[in-house]
């Protein structure tokens, strides 16, 4: 199709516009809400807060809240927001814990930490069923597997490597500071991502106007002339013998990757076990500060070796007058391209540790802005999102931190919501030769979590200034 063929191109041409007004957007968003912590802080009242030191730091942890699993109608809200966020979540390649959160604390009763908990259940279910659909699936344009390993290998040890950061920062940071922050955050990307769906909109009508224009002259042509039969021409307008299509068997073995594979299952089982023998240390302890510390030589040993090969290859082909791109990233490596990617995959992850997320929200978003089309953005951060997520449960299931009942129900349900989703939309993207439908669902998804987490944050800072409970930072060894 020409829509195909020219989408490689469009998506390489909108990866070249500046990202500078962002990231100003993102630092001036950050110096504001540090202008405000300190602005807080200096107007609190230490001898108040240190009286009921006891109190009020407890008052600002969420104490532990496990509704019974019953048939109910905060079960068929939960479903029905399950399914729908897990369904346009995964898709749009960001999770959807923003919307899982808030509604596991409103709606069904869950405590804070717990909804986080369950939040990643859900992701889980809902990338792995992902996962498995686009196992199934060719590559829109090439001969290559719908899920870029290489960008995977680069993104993930620094993604579980943040979200380390941020689940240590979630205990320190009060609960007004982290919704200021998220939601500037999820503004910035969301409006970002939706005007590269615009773009991609406009490009994409251009495309189809010009094949259906060609289409019509061809028509009009053959229609108004007779058509001679030359014999010399006979030979090339006999069916000419097509390339063999994949089975879905094929298709599925020819998508693996089982060395990628096994490297990230190792960099997975790495952080495991750290985090495990973490949280069975005690708080602060030099064994803890240990544990902590060696996460990070694990995560950049793994990101370090797959940034050489990607500089390496791509210098050698630069310098062989190759100009195709090394994986789906339409950029040209470098060593500053490398440094913004580990400092996003941090930023993502610690957002995923903050909100209880997968670092969806901040994966999906920055491969479309190096030049993946939208198909492999989704597939690729849905895939990342699978070990992120599962290395959270995997943690939570020790810590008990969820009812196994309800997990195992919504885990039920994002699973089949994932697996339908991912197949409705690919679909229709099919049928109407629109990616930028994959860009819009994200950029809804994102700004849907802001609007949630934003009523759900101002709600709370609201009920603990009138509780006048402890607005500062909180101590992570208590």
């Amino acid at each position: 199709m020409v829509m195909e063929g020219n989408t490689g191109s469009l998506y390489g041409h909108l990866n070249r516009s500046s990202t500078r007004a962002f990231l100003a957007y993102v630092a001036a968003g950050a110096a504001c809400a540090t202008v405000l912590a300190c602005f807080v802080l200096s107007a609190a009242d230490p001898p108040a807060a240190a009286h009921n030191d006891g109190e009020l730091r407890l008052s600002s942890r969420s104490t532990r809240v496990w509704p019974d699993l019953a048939f109910n109608w905060r079960v068929v809200v939960a479903t029905v927001v399950g399914f729908l966020g897990s369904a346009f979540g995964t898709v749009g390649g960001v999770g959807g814990g923003g919307i899982f959160v808030p509604m596991l604390n409103l709606v069904v009763g869950f405590d804070t930490k717990s909804a986080a908990a369950l939040s990643k259940c859900m992701i889980m279910g809902a990338s792995a069923s992902s996962v498995w659909y686009n196992l199934q699936v060719s590559h829109p344009n090439k001969e290559a597997p719908v899920i870029d390993y290489k960008l995977a290998l680069l993104f993930q040890p620094m993604l579980m490597l943040g979200i380390t950061m941020g689940v240590e920062l979630s205990i320190i940071f009060p609960y007004w500071l982290i919704t200021v922050l998220i939601i500037i955050l999820f503004i910035g990307t969301s409006s970002r991502s939706f005007y590269k769906g615009i773009l991609m909109w406009r490009e994409e009508s251009r495309i189809l106007m010009e094949t259906r224009e060609r289409e019509e002259q061809s028509k009009a042509s053959c229609a108004t002339s007779d058509v001679v039969i030359d014999p010399s021409y006979e030979e090339p307008l006999l069916p000419q013998p097509q390339p063999e299509e994949k089975s879905a068997l094929e298709t599925f073995l020819f998508n693996l990757r089982w060395k990628n594979i096994l490297l990230l299952l190792s960099v997975w089982s790495s952080f495991l076990v750290l985090q495990v023998l973490k949280n069975n240390s005690k708080s602060c302890s030099t064994f803890y500060w240990v544990i902590n510390v060696l996460q990070v030589p694990v995560a950049v040993s793994v990101f370090l070796w797959e940034a050489v090969k990607l500089c390496r290859e791509s210098r050698a082909r630069r310098m062989n007058g190759n100009w195709e791109c090394v994986c789906e990233a339409s950029v040209e490596w470098s060593p500053a391209q490398l440094i913004f990617c580990a400092f996003c995959g941090l930023l993502g992850g610690t957002v995923g540790g903050l909100l209880g997320s997968g670092g969806g929200f901040i994966l999906g978003p920055l491969l479309l802005e190096l030049g993946c089309i939208p198909q492999v953005a989704s597939a690729t951060a849905t895939f990342v999102m699978m070990f992120s997520s599962s290395l959270s449960v995997a943690e939570f299931y020790f810590l008990h931190r969820f009812p196994i009942p309800y997990a195992a129900y919504l885990i039920c349900v994002s699973i089949l919501a994932g697996f339908w989703g991912q197949c409705l939309v690919r679909k229709l993207v099919h049928v109407l030769k629109r990616a930028s439908l994959i860009v819009f669902i994200l950029s809804s998804v994102i700004f849907a979590s802001a609007l949630t987490m934003g009523v759900v944050g101002t709600k709370k800072s609201i009920s603990m200034i009138n509780n006048h409970e402890y607005m500062g930072f909180l101590d992570l060894c208590e």
